[in-house]
């Protein structure tokens, strides 16, 4: 029944003091004495003018409080935001030194690695210097061979059949030949074997034999006695001289070649450093009816390479 006016309305709107929210409830701790002061000046109702209403709602309160809280957690270092802040500080640096741990680690194992290799590589270098060394010294060392002489022992001329039994002179020999051996290395042993020892008439061979292999000492000497000797060898005509002197065959002399290769080598490391040293002898040397049972020297009638 009473209609209200507009000025009614404003002034008794102006009069009410306007509701407060619970400020407490915005706040972790106590705030400063700044604060408290804005705070009871801006909630007074006589002391502040009616456009000052808004500054005191409930949302101005709580950016104020979120500020103060803010602020003060900057000022308090035991502040869960500092704490937590410093805590990701100990936690980067520990990440850091953990990285340099390990980078340490592996640059330590990189140089072992290295040093190892070095190592290994200064090994084969001193290794192949002292084999290189060792066998350029072991070549000075060659094996001295000397043929002292040989001796025929017998031989015989008589006709006869080859293999496939077409009729031909045959001829046989015995001859035994001496070799002087010696090995004059200091420091080391040498293997000797060699090719048939041979007897030729040209190109006609007429008797072989092959030594036996042995095993020579350092600084030693020994005599290389073989037998060469042919059996039933056809002739086929290949040696006139025999044809001429049938009857005689005491005052014949057939040139004969003695042919044959030595071959040393000495282990001086092991199988890792070994020296080769070949021996190629040629001996001329006359077969004579009056001479059988003799030994013929053959010092100065051979050739050696």
């Amino acid at each position: 029944m009473h209609a209200k006016t507009d000025s009614e309305g404003t002034s008794i709107d102006a009069s009410w003091p306007p509701r407060s929210p619970r400020r407490p409830v915005y706040y972790v701790q106590s705030p400063s004495n700044h604060d408290v002061e804005k705070m009871s000046y801006g909630s007074s109702p006589t002391a502040s003018p009616t456009h000052h209403y808004y500054h005191c709602s409930p949302i101005h309160h709580s950016r104020e409080s979120s500020t103060s809280r803010f602020s003060a957690s900057l000022k308090n270092p035991r502040s869960l935001s500092a704490w937590k802040h410093v805590q990701l500080g100990r936690g980067d640096d520990d990440d850091d030194d953990d990285d340099d741990e390990m980078d340490g680690r592996d640059g330590s194992k990189a140089n072992k690695i290295r040093l190892y290799l070095c190592l290994v590589f200064l090994f084969f270098v001193l290794f192949t210097v002292f084999s290189l060394i060792l066998w350029g010294a072991s070549r000075s060392y060659k094996p001295k061979i000397l043929v002292k002489h040989i001796m025929f022992e017998n031989f015989h001329y008589q006709a006869g059949n080859d293999q496939s039994g077409l009729p031909t002179d045959m001829f046989s020999l015995n001859s035994t030949v001496k070799v002087s051996y010696r090995n004059p290395a200091t420091f080391f042993a040498v293997h000797v074997t060699s090719t048939p020892w041979e007897l030729h008439y040209f190109q006609l061979k007429i008797a072989s034999g092959q030594m036996k292999k042995f095993t020579q000492s350092r600084k030693s000497q020994r005599k290389v006695v073989t037998i060469v000797k042919g059996s039933q060898v056809p002739l086929y005509g290949g040696i006139p001289v025999l044809v001429a002197s049938r009857e005689h065959l005491n005052t014949i002399a057939v040139p004969l070649n003695l042919t044959f290769v030595m071959r040393s080598r000495a282990y001086i490391l092991g199988r890792l450093v070994k020296t080769k040293f070949y021996g190629r002898i040629r001996c001329s040397v006359t077969l004579r009816g009056n001479k059988l049972g003799t030994a013929l020297n053959l010092t100065d009638s051979c050739i050696y390479q």
